[in-house]
């Protein structure tokens, strides 16, 4: 039981600036902008998509296998991955390229000033989905344009269902490219502005998305989360975080209860409890990759954020 998760992986390069960007940026004057924030405080985290869906697979007691493209700087998210016990079979290193890094700046308004360089994930369409390791599950999530366009084609040709998961990819693709996703997938998962950037490119509403695919799931963050499927509008509640410190990665422990569930087999009510309770406890820690727990405690805690009994496997 494994599923394959096509994706980014990248590092994250967080750096606080102590002050506010407003006070050193003067608006008459940003056509000569020359600025320097200095940052005392600085994180270099293991991030990307595929990486942080599958370390959340793995806290949960799935083998996952990411796959992605990485450059000649991987050695050290290679160990990391190695010591959470993540198989990187489907993990290309590409000795000409970087691994894709963000290089995000924050200050004291929460405001950021982010640099992505996507490195060797531009090279994504060199992977290839394969069909001979018992793959249940497939994620297409973002990554290369290309990549995310053929691993899609290669999902359904090989009869695997799979998320298409188009989150900071969605830009990149107009609203007939967006269509030929939803063709193909099995599922579809966006938060409440990439649903509504979905509607104004395709012109469905998510109740017509929904009627192409077996679910749409549409994220709300602190409000919850929704779940179209079979007709049914199923309004999951959030899991109440024991503290709010870093929102980032939390759609990607989101969509990691969602695989999970659907591995297991849950109803919808269940699968978005679960997803929704990954992401309460991933925003209680910085960074994508840092929190932890046992299957035995997440079940415990699961009981007491809903009032029910985790349910048994089927």
């Amino acid at each position: 039981m494994t599923a394959l998760i096509c994706g980014s992986v990248a590092y994250d390069t967080i750096m606080v600036f102590r002050d506010r960007f407003k006070n050193h940026i003067l608006p008459e004057q940003v056509h000569i902008l020359n600025v320097s924030f200095l940052v005392p405080e600085l994180r270099r985290e293991y991030g990307g998509c595929a990486g942080n869906i599958a370390y959340n697979l793995k806290l949960l007691g799935v083998d996952p296998l990411p796959m992605a493209t990485v450059g000649k700087d991987f050695a050290p998210y290679a160990q990391w991955l190695g010591y959470c016990g993540i198989k990187q079979d489907f993990i290309k290193v590409l000795e000409d390229s970087y691994t894709a890094q963000a290089y995000i700046t924050t200050d004291m308004d929460d405001n950021q000033i982010t640099a992505f360089h996507p490195g060797a994930m531009s090279f994504s369409h060199l992977n290839r989905v394969p069909t001979d390791r018992g793959i249940r599950i497939g994620v297409v999530a973002p990554d290369g344009k290309d990549g995310m366009v053929q691993h899609a084609a290669q999902f359904a040709e090989a009869g695997i269902p799979f998320i298409f998961d188009p989150g900071q990819g969605m830009p990149m693709f107009d609203g007939q490219e967006l269509l030929n996703f939803i063709e193909l997938a099995t599922w579809v998962t966006l938060n409440d502005y990439e649903a509504q950037l979905m509607q104004e490119r395709t012109g469905l509403t998510p109740e017509e998305l929904a009627q192409r695919v077996e679910a749409l799931i549409v994220t709300k963050g602190a409000q919850g989360s929704v779940i179209y499927a079979n007709g049914v509008r199923h309004e999951i509640p959030p899991a109440k975080p024991t503290a709010v410190l870093d929102p980032t990665g939390c759609g990607d422990a989101y969509r990691a209860g969602l695989i999970y569930g659907l591995l297991e087999e849950f109803d919808w009510p269940t699968i978005g409890r679960i997803a929704s309770l990954m992401g309460a406890i991933k925003v209680e820690t910085y960074g994508t990759q840092n929190h932890s727990f046992t299957l035995h405690a997440f079940k415990e805690r699961y009981r007491e954020s809903f009032g029910l009994e985790f349910p048994d496997r089927i």
